[in-house]
């Protein structure tokens, strides 16, 4: 069991990731403000001390626990580790993605040294962003000059600073992202805010104070973990992200989530490029590497080295990808290209062995190019240049993939005109097992080539079968026109009528027509089965007749085509193809739409 302290931004990040899990785990809250949506998480509010903390822990068979909690909330952050020091579990501190520091700004350790440099500053009208908590701490300095103090709009609040004697004539109160206005109202020499992290709103903060020309004060983040009397030895681990806390989950608690995450190509070839840019221009050659994901969140990837390149070995988790296994390869040169600052390095990325190339339009780069998509080359060159910027000016950086070509054969490259090799992807940098929106992401990238092909028709089937079929009706169109929506019908023709196709052909065979024919768009097992009192009103309406038992004894829609006569099947046919017109062709705007049933041994009803 898990158990989660939060009450932030991050701790309801904690619960969405950890609901999908589909298990049980408990979520604590000092107050029962935050509103979070719990389906088998279990909600706990109410301040506990450290020894009720560790009772509850053993009562209730915890073994992990995640830290969510406000960075500055230190008293808590030690008591955690003081109760897994106890009961002897790791603790996954989920901290906040922080901006780096710049000179512009006055950096503070702690509320004293804040009050030092104000006065040192000569500030004499402030605005603090730090909260009502804080005002005890800065009363040397609003005893003594003009303040004011954002806090908010709530009862307690207003009695803390009523009995913190601040007067009530200064105090702001909080509306969202209004920052930037209470500068312009109250024209402050400066605002004091905390080292909050991107979540906080720091970055905005800071940016109205900039854009206003007010010095800007922050109180730095303490240090965590916190110092405590003695040495705990407690296991930490450290994620500042979603896709971290799962992995560290799937790391120390194994069986929390059923199926496990993986990596990208991208991710992998990232990490393979950090590895080797470390090695090449410092000497070091970690087993693990630190990646920033396109979320901003930072992730640790274990990496192996080679003669003169770095490796990463797919881990595409419990997802059945074809890719999982292979060596994805990056080497690091220093490339001569004029013009160009060491502070702001060239990086040109190409691809060798085992990466295809792409040999039709639609996708991010123009045929030829190697199939290395846009998301992937941004986050090589985003992680790879603060690597690079004292070395030379222009590097490149080359990727490969041993046996690459092969596995690309039993992957959709070659429908979609990716030759030689297979693709380096990936949006978000993790591979959710069996992941709807990869296989979405899928079919929208064969649809935008389907429409690059110019065909003015897209033939849309739920796989091999059905599509080999229709083939033979449409010999003339290009490969690229034949789109498989595996279950996905309904996403599938908003994307085809997004992409204002002329006409559509949607083949379907029986298993899913009559889901489909119910309204279904989402045909998986999962969201629906086979209705038969459904399928006999339909009977019904084509008028046939079947002997008693024989619907209710079916197993598969698709025994119905030796079920009812052959002479009365095409009337059964129009009306399933009529009904699941009704659901369809809403959902396209100005294509013609034609729907083709397909019989199991090629038999098509239109």
């Amino acid at each position: 069991m898990i158990l989660v302290f939060g009450g932030t931004t991050e701790g309801r990040k904690a619960v969405a990731a950890l609901e999908t899990a589909g298990s049980p785990f408990y979520y604590s809250t000092r107050s029962d403000v935050q509103a979070v949506e719990l389906v088998n998480g279990r909600r706990l509010t109410g301040a506990m001390d450290v020894q009720e903390m560790v009772s509850f822990c053993r009562d209730h068979a915890i073994r992990l626990i995640v830290d969510a909690a406000h960075p500055f909330a230190e008293e808590l952050h030690r008591n955690l580790l003081y109760v897994a020091h106890h009961v002897h579990v790791p603790i996954v501190r989920f901290d906040r993605i922080y901006p780096p520091h710049t000179d512009d700004i006055n950096w503070c350790n702690g509320y004293d040294d804040a009050v030092a440099r104000l006065e040192a500053q000569g500030i004499e009208r402030l605005l603090a962003l730090t909260g009502v908590q804080t005002i005890s701490r800065l009363r040397p300095f609003w005893q003594r000059h003009e303040c004011w103090w954002r806090i908010l709009d709530r009862s307690v609040s207003k009695s803390l600073a009523q009995k913190n004697d601040f007067p009530e004539d200064h105090l702001v109160y909080y509306e969202h992202d209004d920052t930037a206005t209470l500068i312009g109202q109250l024209r402050p020499q400066a605002i004091l805010t905390k080292e909050s992290g991107l979540s906080g709103g720091f970055a905005e903060k800071v940016e109205a104070a900039r854009h206003a020309g007010v010095k800007v004060f922050v109180v730095e983040r303490p240090a965590y973990p916190p110092k405590t009397p003695t040495q705990l030895g407690v296991h930490i681990e450290r994620v500042n992200g979603e896709h971290g806390l799962r992995r560290m989950v799937e790391r120390l608690l194994p069986e929390f989530y059923p199926l496990h995450s993986g990596l990208t190509t991208g991710t992998c070839a990232t990490a393979a490029a950090i590895a080797d840019a470390l090695r090449k221009t410092t000497g070091a050659q970690p087993a693990e590497v630190p990646i920033t994901l396109p979320n901003g969140e930072q992730i640790m990837v274990g990496v192996g080295y080679g003669a003169d390149y770095a490796y990463v070995v797919k881990d595409s988790g419990d997802d059945p990808d074809v890719t999982k296994g292979l060596e994805i390869r990056a080497a690091i040169t220093p490339a001569a290209v004029e013009g160009e600052t060491v502070g702001n390095p060239l990086i040109t990325i190409t691809a060798g062995e085992g990466i295809g190339r792409f040999t039709l339009p639609g996708f991010d780069y123009p045929p030829g190019n190697p199939a290395i998509n846009r998301s992937p080359r941004q986050m090589i060159e985003q992680n790879l240049r603060p690597l690079l910027s004292t070395s030379a000016s222009s590097w490149l950086c080359t990727l490969s993939v041993p046996g690459g070509a092969e596995v690309a054969r039993r992957t959709f490259n070659p429908r979609l005109g990716i030759e030689g090799g297979i693709s380096i992807i990936g949006v978000s940098g993790i591979i959710k097992p069996f992941s709807e929106e990869a296989f979405i992401d899928s079919i929208r990238k064969c649809m935008q080539v389907a429409k690059a092909s110019g065909t003015a028709r897209v033939v849309i089937n739920s796989g091999a079968k059905s599509e080999r079929f229709v083939r033979q009706r449409y010999p003339d169109l290009p490969r690229q026109a034949f789109v498989e929506y595996g279950n996905y019908i309904g996403q599938t023709l908003t994307m085809a009528d997004e992409l204002a196709f002329p006409a559509v052909t949607l083949g379907v065979m029986l298993g899913k027509a009559v889901k489909l024919a119910e309204g279904q768009l989402d045909t998986h097992s999962r969201r629906g089965t086979m209705n038969k009192t459904f399928i006999a009103q339909m009977l019904t309406e084509a008028g046939i007749g079947l002997p008693s038992g024989v619907l209710e004894e079916l197993t598969l829609a698709r025994e119905l085509w030796s079920a009812i006569p052959a002479s009365q099947l095409p009337v059964f046919a129009r009306t399933v193809i009529s009904h699941c017109r009704t659901h369809c062709a809403p959902l396209l705007k100005s294509a013609c739409l034609e729907i083709l049933l397909i019989d199991d041994e090629g038999q098509i009803y239109a």
